[in-house]
């Protein structure tokens, strides 16, 4: 049974497994990212992570990556990557993986986790979809007939960079946001709180919290409909961790997205919270390598 070595790189996780070509998992893993320490020590820990996959006992046919930055996904390149993963720019990683002799293929983390949305989750069956992922930023993507739109740089779909309200998007639509939200308002230090405490104890009735989470689903909604009269998308998923919290966001957001938008859009456009969490990216990475070798 043919299978495959799948990495998903983060900047404090790298989730890896062996996946056969169904999609099916035979064997995952997760240890912490070594991107902090930059490019050298992160390129050997991937290396250290394939070899250890191929020993597995599976015939490995390739390696399919979905990784943190924005990625060339025809050469398998990082064009950009931000502070923090140092030195990281530049990274090839067909070059830094070629001692495997099998073919290696990359694309974004954001791209990987659409587009397993779109085939296999919250976005299956429809014709186009918005991904649009929340945590400590915003990324996006656009998949339409099965084909992920990169653009002209490899970077269509960085939303989390939309001004809105004289802001990026993601600095009043983020988990982020949200914390410093409610730090301001409590006074404290933001990294007291979480996500997590936030929903407790609005839960509880907390009228700060409570308010907090109103503004975040407005500031989503805000951002999501902008990027809706620009593309039109059938469905759009909304993913990143504080999704869980699907019960209490859904309404809100539903109900600011059509404030926000023109009833044409409203209501032709589906909003959906993504199913696919965890094992996305992997799943994500060897969809994009099997539709890259033609499989």
């Amino acid at each position: 049974m043919k299978a495959y070595a799948c990495i998903d790189i983060g900047g404090t996780a790298v989730k890896y497994g062996v996946l056969d070509q169904k999609l099916n998992i035979i064997g995952k893993w997760e240890t912490p990212s070594r991107a902090a320490e930059g490019k050298e020590a992160l390129v050997k820990q991937i290396r250290e992570i394939a070899a250890f996959l191929f020993e597995q006992g599976q015939t490995i046919c390739g390696i399919a990556i979905s990784s943190a930055g924005v990625v060339d996904s025809e050469r398998a390149c990082i064009l950009h990557a931000n502070e923090s993963i140092p030195g990281y720019t530049g990274t090839d990683w067909k070059e830094e993986l070629a001692c495997f002799g099998v073919p290696v293929e990359a694309d974004n983390d954001v791209n990987c986790a659409g587009l397993c949305e779109y085939e296999t989750g919250a976005g299956q069956g429809s014709r186009s979809m918005l991904m649009v992922t929340i945590g400590t930023g915003i990324g996006g993507c656009f998949v339409e007939n099965g084909h992920l739109m990169h653009g002209h740089s490899s970077s269509a779909c960085e939303i989390g960079y939309i001004p809105v309200d004289g802001m990026q998007f993601q600095h009043q639509a983020s988990t982020t946001a949200l914390v410093r939200d409610v730090a301001a308002l409590k006074k404290e230090d933001p990294d007291q709180w979480n996500g997590r405490r936030i929903f407790e104890l609005a839960e509880e009735g907390d009228p700060d919290c409570i308010g907090a989470i109103e503004r975040l689903c407005a500031s989503i909604a805000k951002g999501v409909a902008a990027v809706c009269f620009v593309l039109n998308p059938e469905t759009v998923v909304l993913g990143g961790g504080i999704m869980a919290q699907e019960k209490k966001l859904r309404k809100p957001i539903e109900m600011y997205f059509e404030q926000y938008t023109i009833p044409l859009i409203a209501r032709n456009t589906r909003i959906e919270f993504a199913k696919s969490r965890n094992d996305a990216g992997m799943k994500g990475a060897l969809l994009h390598f099997l539709k890259r070798q033609g499989r």
